[in-house]
Order: structure tokens, then sequence, then C-alpha cells
């Protein structure tokens, strides 16, 4: 997810991903096929962000395959992080966001002052994001999961969490740098004694706890769901503070958890009054925190292909993508 704080200012660099629409379709019928030929002209082409966590992936694998195989639309991948994602509105250069984790700021910048983008609804997921530790060490050490009455539990096993790379404080292991995360905030509001290290993607992460895990050794680390990795390892979500409406408004004073994600698109106004039918594709498209770990699995674990995993899940739900067309 893995959403996650932000970047800062970058340079809007797009790496371009190519789409063929070479396989065959999820309702291999005559209808869908001269569904498909008829509207080619009319789909055109349609940019999607590609944000860097594989549930994410997920989304834009299925939503793709159906709009090339079924609209004949030219579908344009561009593996951008989720702000400079949103760069790509105002510039034409991004049509869809497929997976957005909040992000209020610029939602106000882009939908409500610039109004060159739109909340085009939810996706059906709904998404957390916390500290998290193995089942087994929580297990061992109960008052863990306290953390939200009494923060300063955690200092307790600050030891047990150091590594070679948080010195002599305890590790609090973040994935993508990109990612939302308030956790460098929360970590000096709490009064913890821990350092903030970066593993550098989703994938490292998924190592790191997967190594931890195996070897019944303590690990603390930022986490999120939905997340096809739930399936590898058992975690607990340690609790902080509850979050509380406003509670994050300030990201230098931050000393609450994170709020609960009603995961959502967002589209470019000029995409959403083109009068292309992958509009109602986007629209449509809603499926659940099981269905988008099912799809992320076949990717990151048994090493499909976008392709291959969204046609395995679209065959398996035909009358779930046929609503997305209607």
């Amino acid at each position: 997810m893995i959403g996650r704080a932000a970047a800062g200012t970058a340079v809007f660099a797009i790496v371009l991903s190519a789409c063929s629409g070479s396989a065959s379709s999820p309702a291999a019928s005559g209808a869908a096929s001269e569904s498909a030929a008829a509207s080619t002209a009319a789909c055109g082409t349609v940019n999607i962000a590609d944000n860097p966590w594989v549930g994410y992936e997920a989304n834009v694998a299925v939503v793709a395959y159906v709009l090339k195989n079924e609209l004949g639309c030219n579908v344009v991948i561009k593996n951008l992080n989720e702000q400079i994602s949103w760069q790509g509105f105002p510039t034409g250069e991004v049509d869809v966001i497929l997976e957005n984790w909040g992000h209020a700021d610029l939602a106000k910048q882009y939908i409500t002052d610039q109004k060159v983008a739109v909340d085009v609804g939810p996706t059906g997921n709904e998404g957390v994001i916390g500290w998290f530790t193995t089942k087994a060490f929580a297990d061992a050490n109960p008052d863990i999961v306290t953390a939200d009455k009494n923060p300063q539990v955690l200092n307790k096993y600050a030891d047990q969490f150091k590594t070679s790379e948080s010195g002599d404080k305890g590790q609090l292991l973040d994935g993508d740098p990109s990612y939302v995360t308030n956790d460098e905030a929360l970590v000096a509001n709490l009064g913890l004694n821990y350092k903030v290290v970066f593993s550098g993607s989703e994938a490292a992460s998924n190592k790191a706890i997967k190594a931890a895990a195996d070897a019944g050794k303590p690990i603390l680390a930022y986490y999120y769901t939905p997340n096809w990795f739930s399936t590898q390892v058992d975690l607990v979500h340690v609790p902080l503070p509850p979050y509380t409406d406003g509670c994050d408004a300030d990201p230098k004073k931050v000393a609450c958890d994170y709020p609960p994600y009603h995961l959502n698109k967002i589209a470019s106004t000029k995409f959403m009054s083109s009068g292309s039918p992958a509009v109602t594709v986007v629209k449509n498209f809603t499926w659940t925190n099981a269905d988008q770990d099912s799809v992320a699995f076949d990717i990151a674990q048994n090493k499909m292909t976008d392709d291959q995993a969204a046609k395995k899940w679209l065959d398996a739900h035909p009358d779930a993508w046929k609503a997305w067309l209607q």
C-alpha cells in the first residue's frame, strides 16, 4: 500500500510500460469481440498511474485487461509514486489513479482548487496503515498491544528491536520513502526511543519481515492492508493512541494512529468528460480486499504476468467485471 509521507516536490518523470492487448478476452464471446471492435476508436488512450506496491498493480492489471480486451482501449501504464501521479492531471499525462490513500492536501489542490481532477468513488477496498509485529512476539509480550493507552510501553522493547542500522535505538522499519507515513513524527511526539529505517520498497520490507518471523526474531514494521503478504506471515497490529478527526492535521505534531482508509479512485476531469466507454469501467470498478490480495499473490508469489493474473481472476468472476461495463 501502501499510500504512504511524502516525497516532497519532484520533477514529473514518467516511466512508461508498454501494454499490448494480445491476450484473449475474459469472456471470449462473439458479442464481446464485436463490442471491442466497435469501441476501439471511441475509447482512445487511457493513461493509468501505477504506484509502487503490488496491491495497486493488481488493480491496474484487471482494469487494464478489461479496457484492452473488452473495449479496445490503448492503455498506457505509468510507473509513478503517489504524489507524482497527481501532477499528471493538469498536464493530461495521467487520466486515472486507481487506489488513493487519503492525500487531503492533494485533493484540495487538484480537485477543489484547480478542478482538474474528481473523486470517482470507492474501490471497495478498506485500507489499514500502522505498526505491526509478529504474532509470536505479541503473544510473548502481550502488553505491546496496549500502546494505544500507554505508548511508552514500546520503549520497554526498544533494545529487542535494535539493528545495526538503528544504532542504540529500536528500529521501526518503514518501506518506500514515498509512502504515506507519519512515523518519524510519531516517534518524536510520543517520546519513543526508536529510529525509522527505510527498507526502500515493499519487497524489501516483506523480505525483512519474513526473515524475522522465520527466525523468531523481534521486528516492528510499518505495514498496511490489503496486502497479499498477509498470507505469508502472521502479524499483529500494534495500536497507537486512537485516531480522531484532525489529529493528524499538522504532520509535525501528529501523535495519533493512522485513520481508516476507504480507498477511492481519482480521475482527471478531462478524462471523465471525454465520452470514452473507459469512464464507465473506472466508475464501476469495485472489488474486495480478498480479490485484490488474490491477484497480487499471483503476481508476486506465483510470478504470473499482470495479464495472466488478471485473466485468471476475471475468468473466475465474470459477473463482477461485466457489471463494470454497464
